[in-house]
Parts: structure tokens; C-alpha cells; sequence
């Protein structure tokens, strides 16, 4: 009963989240543009917001690069490099605690700010509350798991998540079996995080798709508004704006006089 289980959840589970996080992505930026956005409430409770967000999103971004060059990196890639088993595992409890640390104290300022501020709690709908809660949790987890990585040094568990992860994106059958005696703490983690991508396209974490990335590079621009209805002539801009400064200029009264009175020639 218990392989079945871990047959269920480890070896068919991430293929359903995963389908549904790209097609389900896919299908709601074709159907329902108008949600895809992040929500910002940035409005209310600013300063809160700019260190809860901040610490949060640094700490995420970390988190996740460290998740993604652990797990799906070759092992003989990091052989090749001379990188030991046990050289990876302190890097990675060493950064991703740094990093899950600043997260922690970010998603808790954003959780207060969320659910202590009657306005904000007020424009927010369950889903933004209940995936702000999954994160919480998930981080708690993750923060968890290090305590118990303390005593497996050597790295040779997180050699068994590299092979689940590596399997699960190259089809290999069966390999939910690298993962069946690992601490439940690390099954638990591991199981959340399907979840938040099996809930993904149905939550606001959608914006980090649109993510602005391209704007570092974009070169800047200014618009200029005016009322013309034809094209603005080239080079016209400062002769348009010295006009407009004559016409102030011819019908502003003079110092004393009354409104409506015509000044003296």
C-alpha cells in the first residue's frame, strides 16, 4: 500500500502538475487576459509592502535558481567540475538558508499586511489569501528540511532527489522508488510544491510570466502629449511651447487689474 502511494504521489502527481501549469497558463492568458496581473495593493500600507515584497521576492528568486541548477543539473556535471557530494549539500544549506531565511521575513510582513489591515483583507479574494498561506507553509517546510540535511552530510539524499527530479522530466519509469524511504518532512515539501504548480494558473502567481525582465535593457523614451489633430511637425516642440507661453503671456491680467479688462497698448 505504501509503494502505491508513493507510486501515486511521486510518480504520476508531477506529470498532472505539470501539464496543468502549462496548459492551464496556456489557456488563461488566451481566455481571460484581464485577470493576469498581480493584484498590487501597493496603495495601502506602502512601507510594509516595499520590505515584505522585496524580502520575499530576493529571497524566492534564490531560492528557486538554487532548486532548479540542484535538482536538474547532471551529477556527472558537477563530478566533472570537481564539486563534491558533500561540498553541495553545505553549499545548499548554507545559501538556501540564507535566502529562505530573507524569505521568511518577507512573506511574514506580506501575511500581516494581508490579514491584519482590514482594507487590504477587504479587496482580497480567498485564492490571494490562500496561495499567500500555501507559500507560508511551503517555506516552513523548506526551512525544516535543513535541520534534518545536517545529518546527511555526506549528500547522498540529495543525490536521490536529483535522480526523482532528473527521471521525472525524462519519463524514466519507476522513478519514484529513488525517493521512497527519505524523511516525510522532504516528501511533504516536495508534495506542496506540485501542489502550488498544480494551483498556479489559477492564482496571481501568473504575472511571474510577464515578469518586465526586458525593461533593464530597453533604451528610455518620454512621451509628449498634445492636442493636435495632425502630426506634430519635426523640430516644432519648442516653437509649440513658446506660443503657448505668449498666449499665457497676452491674457493674463495685469498686476492689479480687474478680470475680463483689456490691458493698455
Amino acid at each position: 500500500m505504501r509503494d502505491t502511494i508513493n507510486y501515486i504521489v511521486f510518480g504520476w502527481y508531477p506529470y498532472l502538475c505539470l501539464t496543468v501549469f502549462l496548459l492551464g497558463s496556456l489557456v488563461r492568458f488566451d481566455r481571460e487576459q484581464y485577470t493576469w496581473r498581480s493584484g498590487s495593493s501597493q496603495l495601502l500600507r506602502r512601507r510594509q509592502l516595499t520590505w515584505g515584497s522585496n524580502l520575499f521576492h530576493v529571497g524566492i528568486l534564490m531560492i528557486f535558481a538554487g532548486h532548479f541548477v540542484g535538482l536538474l543539473t547532471p551529477i556527472w556535471v558537477f563530478d566533472t567540475l570537481g564539486v563534491s557530494h558533500t561540498f553541495k549539500q553545505w553549499m545548499a544549506i548554507s545559501i538556501g538558508g540564507v535566502a529562505g531565511v530573507a524569505c521568511f521575513i518577507g512573506i511574514t510582513l506580506l501575511v500581516h499586511r494581508r490579514l491584519f489591515d482590514v482594507r487590504i483583507r477587504k479587496t482580497s479574494s480567498f485564492g490571494d489569501i490562500a496561495i499567500l498561506l500555501i507559500l507560508y507553509v511551503q517555506l516552513i517546510l523548506g526551512l525544516s528540511t535543513i535541520f534534518v540535511s545536517l545529518n546527511h552530510l555526506d549528500g547522498h539524499e540529495m543525490v536521490k532527489f536529483m535522480t526523482w527530479a532528473q527521471g521525472i522530466l525524462t519519463l524514466q519509469p519507476g522513478v519514484s522508488a529513488q525517493i521512497a524511504d527519505v524523511h516525510p518532512i522532504f516528501k511533504a515539501h516536495l508534495f506542496l510544491g506540485m501542489t502550488i504548480f498544480l494551483l498556479f494558473p489559477f492564482t496571481r502567481l501568473v504575472h511571474i510570466w510577464s515578469a518586465p525582465v526586458w525593461y533593464l535593457g530597453r533604451r528610455g523614451y518620454q512621451v509628449v502629449r498634445t492636442r493636435r489633430a495632425g502630426p506634430f511637425p519635426k523640430h516644432a516642440a519648442s516653437r509649440h511651447s513658446l506660443q503657448v507661453t505668449q498666449a499665457v503671456r497676452a491674457v493674463r491680467p495685469a498686476p492689479g487689474a480687474r478680470p475680463g479688462t483689456v490691458p493698455a497698448e
